[in-house]
């Protein structure tokens, strides 16, 4: 059940995460993967806030292992990093990392003093 539960969660993020890069990186006109920022940072403040929840396992599985690990993305950050620094744009691939890291730790724990703040 719980593996089904991933996988209806990964079914809506995957889509959700594609669209959402498409539709955001369309509208600005530079190098620095903003899609990809988005998702990662909306993904870490969704996380956050399920891990300050009293909640039951399956819930965890949907949403944070399903919905989350398909709307967040290691491997294409690593990629969209690794090109940018290729591509000579060095001052882009380190402000990504460095924004990435901050914004996302930030959006978790946000989320997760939401979640506590909402809870108690």
């Amino acid at each position: 059940m719980t593996v089904l539960l991933v996988a209806l969660g990964a079914a809506v993020g995957a889509p959700l995460r594609y669209l959402t890069d498409r539709a955001i990186q369309a509208r600005h006109d530079t190098v620095f993967p903003w899609g990809t920022f988005t998702v990662n940072v909306a993904g870490s403040a969704i996380l956050g806030f399920l891990t300050g929840l009293p909640t039951n396992p399956a819930l965890t599985a949907l949403i944070g292992s399903g919905f989350c690990g398909a709307l967040t993305t290691y491997s294409t950050f690593s990629y969209e990093t690794l090109r940018l620094a290729q591509e000579r744009a060095r001052f882009y691939a380190v402000a990504n990392v460095t924004a990435s890291i901050v914004a996302g730790l930030g959006a978790a724990y946000t989320g997760l003093a939401l979640a506590q703040a909402l809870t108690n």
